[in-house]
């Protein structure tokens, strides 16, 4: 289901809550609601329609993927970056790394690592701080 996005400061401001297999649902609802977005967004958190859970879900290349409680392990190569976010108007300037690596559960809960580099990288980045409370 398409949920509305949440633009609530307050609400984005909190820490989310590690997910569970309960929240399946919110991760079908995060995907249709980025893909309704496509338009103008590339990657999106939970918290984004108004579940404090960790989860984000963004586009590499023509797929969407989800990576449900991500960790950043590992980061090298800092740059800045500016962004914009479908939560907040404008663009902000926001520190960040060329690569990163991200300790996961898929879609199915199972246990994940992944590298990743450029403006992938960027978007994981962007969706964890979402996670942790971080607005850019």
């Amino acid at each position: 289901m398409i949920r509305p996005i949440v633009r609530d400061p307050f609400f984005l401001g909190q820490r989310s809550e590690n997910a569970t297999e309960a929240d399946l649902g919110v991760i079908t609802d995060l995907l249709d609601t980025l893909r309704a977005n496509l338009d103008r967004c590339v990657g999106m958190a939970a918290n984004m329609i108004g579940e404090r859970r960790r989860i984000i879900v963004f586009c590499s290349g023509p797929e969407q993927l989800v990576m449900v409680n991500p960790q950043i392990i590992s980061r090298s190569a800092p740059y800045e970056a500016e962004e914009g976010c479908l939560s907040l108007a404008g663009t902000r300037k926001a520190a960040r790394f060329m690569k990163i690596t991200v300790k996961y559960q898929d879609r199915a809960f199972r246990p994940r690592t992944g590298t990743f580099e450029g403006f992938t990288a960027q978007i994981i980045q962007h969706e964890i701080d979402h996670c942790d409370g971080i607005l850019i």
